[in-house]
């Protein structure tokens, strides 16, 4: 059949006319794309170009912060006690050092393999710190299937820059230590502090250290450093500062470091002859409350691993005080002239109070005794009967003057202020336990704090133990002294603290002997006060008749005072050492007066007649 021309050529303009219009659309679509893409590049390169280069040097910079130095500790003649220096954490990558030397040993089998490689690192590091790490314990940890590990102890810088220049695969990691040079001297008071990676910086943990961890601590300053794209390896030369660390102040503490290791020492080794399960002792400065020493039986090393007797229980735990309580009686009774010294009163063996009988801790009928002799003889019958006459409500305010029932404020963390019932909750018989020293609480510390107030003339000035914050430029801010608070009258204390000499007196004749001749110093007069005080038995929820509170509280020397000591031994038995501190306070109060060049008092204590007949 032949062909029909006019068809082909309908059928070719037709595939022209196709072609023109898909060539059209394809140039549209192109325009439309470069229009979005030119849209894109203005709104990257104009509206969010900050945002993205912020973005992107986010994810190259990395910030870090610069540790603050810690502020030292110090006693009162700038014996540095705590102070923190600079270490080094030794770390690695077990599993990228494995890789690392296997390609190594692959490209060149010359070259030693990973397990050569890493037995050579420890060999060397064992070396370079002999004593401090076996080679045992670096293997274990390079042969680690992690892939990352500290391992080791905290070293010296210098000893980790000899390991990392040698072996750059080995890292070291910036660690603050904190050092205590005396070991566990005051560490109760002290406490410990160690180094916290949540913080980058060390954190007190125990005692001082806590109680004054932010004016230590200073303030951690922030570095930034620009760091490669995927990797957390610093660009050398790229590191600044944003903010610089403020360094935290130097602490002063009251403590004489000499007195407190003899007084440590000293309650130590006594609590042992004695065969208490605790001791402790507190010396102030007679005049300021200040805290020269702060001693328990029992510490611990804050250098090592922390165990044991962590506490402070001459501030944090009250015991029921005995006869060194009568001081509150004697003074009440001086101040509002109920009696005076040398009133002779008629003594039975024992007293009725409510439903309760009294009796004095040694067997006598009716006796004269001055009530001076009261208080050399510690009579319990003696003393609740000026009690009686001195009333209730004007020895509970006493009492409350001479801060029983009250925290001292003295910073320590911890510390209770004892026990004292309210005047609303007596009984009866309420009054026939607490002049005599029972039925309530006092720590060590309050105790010593009674008795300064009578040393310093009536006037009771609350214990410090920190005496001075040390800026970061040097700049000194004394601390506060705390209000004084007046107990009695000057001539009251005066009285008082020459009726109480007749405790440590040695005669003449038995009858006049004070119960705590042991404390006696020569060539000084000493005032002070023995007690003892039962202890309750859980299993009857009575007093007990075997385990006691030993005590002591005394001033030397007692026509000048210079230092209040307070003692308390828990539950002494089994030795001759285990009935009285008198002798405990002798031998500390006869180191005070040669640390200090005390002079000798101008006369001894005049002998006093106590018992009449």
């Amino acid at each position: 059949m032949p062909r029909r021309p006019q068809a082909r050529g309908r059928t070719a303009r037709t595939n022209v006319a196709g072609s023109n219009r898909r060539l059209l659309v394809g140039r549209l679509l192109m325009v439309i794309a470069l229009l979005v893409t030119g849209v894109k590049l203005v709104q990257v390169q104009g509206v969010e170009a900050g945002a993205l280069s912020s973005q992107a040097e986010k994810q190259r910079i990395t910030k870090d912060a610069i540790p603050a130095e810690r502020g030292s500790i110090v006693d009162r003649n700038s014996t540095v006690l705590a102070f923190s220096s600079e270490a080094r954490q030794l770390y690695a990558n077990p599993r990228q050092l494995t890789q690392a030397f296997d390609e190594q040993h692959a490209k060149d089998p010359s070259k030693p393999t990973a397990v050569q490689h890493k037995q050579e690192i420890a060999r060397f590091i064992a070396k370079a710190l002999p004593g401090q790490i076996t080679e045992k314990e670096v293997l274990d940890a390079l042969f680690k299937d992690a892939a990352f590990t500290y391992f080791g102890p905290e070293i010296d810088p210098s000893q980790a820059n000899l390991i990392t220049e040698t072996y750059p695969h080995i890292g070291a990691e910036y660690r603050a230590t904190r050092e205590y040079p005396a070991g566990n001297l005051a560490a109760n008071v002290i406490g410990a502090a160690n180094w916290r990676m949540d913080e980058r910086k060390v954190r007190g943990q125990i005692g001082l250290e806590l109680a004054m961890n932010k004016v230590l601590g200073g303030r951690n300053g922030t570095k930034v450093s620009d760091t490669a794209m995927g990797s957390s390896l610093v660009i050398p030369g790229t590191e600044r500062e944003l903010e610089p660390a403020t360094p935290g102040s130097d602490v002063q503490l009251t403590l004489d470091s000499d007195l407190q290791f003899m007084v440590q020492h000293e309650v130590s080794d006594y609590a042992v002859r004695a065969g208490a399960k605790s001791a402790s002792a507190v010396v102030l400065d007679a005049k300021t409350g200040e805290v020269y020493a702060l001693a328990n039986d029992k510490t611990f090393d804050p250098r090592g691993p922390w165990s044991g007797n962590l506490g402070n229980p001459a501030v944090t735990t009250p015991f029921e005080p005995g006869s060194v309580n009568k001081v509150i009686t004697a003074a009440g009774a001086i101040e509002q002239n109920v009696v005076k010294p040398e009133t002779v009163l008629q003594v039975p063996g024992s007293i009725e109070v409510a439903d309760r009988t009294v009796g004095d801790a040694w067997e006598h009928g009716t006796i004269g005794l001055s009530f001076t002799g009261v208080l050399g003889k510690s009579s319990n019958v003696g003393t609740l009967m000026v009690a009686q006459q001195l009333g209730e409500q004007r020895w509970y305010d006493m009492a409350r003057l001479f801060g029983l029932g009250k925290l001292t404020g003295i910073g320590l963390p911890g510390e209770s202020g004892g026990s004292l019932p309210a005047r609303e909750n007596w009984s009866g018989s309420t009054f026939a336990n607490l002049p005599i020293g029972q039925g309530l609480s006092m720590t060590v510390l309050q105790m010593a704090g009674m008795y300064q107030a009578i040393a310093n003339d009536g006037l009771r000035v609350p214990p410090r133990i920190i005496e001075a914050e040390v800026l970061p430029d040097g700049t000194r801010a004394e601390r506060p002294r705390p209000e004084p608070v007046r107990v009695v009258s000057p001539q009251t204390a005066h009285t008082v603290k020459d009726m109480l000499r007749s405790v440590v007196q040695n005669g003449p004749g038995s009858a006049n002997d004070g119960t705590g001749s042991a404390a006696a110093l020569p060539g000084y007069q000493v005032s002070g006060k023995t007690g003892t005080a039962q202890q309750i038995d859980p299993d009857c929820r009575c007093y007990s008749q075997s385990k006691y509170w030993i005590t002591f509280a005394g001033m030397v020397p007692a026509d000048n005072p210079r230092f209040v000591v307070g003692l308390m031994l828990d539950a002494p038995s089994g030795s001759r050492e285990s009935s009285s501190a008198a002798p405990l306070f002798h031998s500390i109060a006869g180191f005070l007066t040669q640390r200090y060049q005390i002079p000798l008092s101008k006369e001894q204590s005049p002998l006093q007649m106590l018992q009449t007949d």
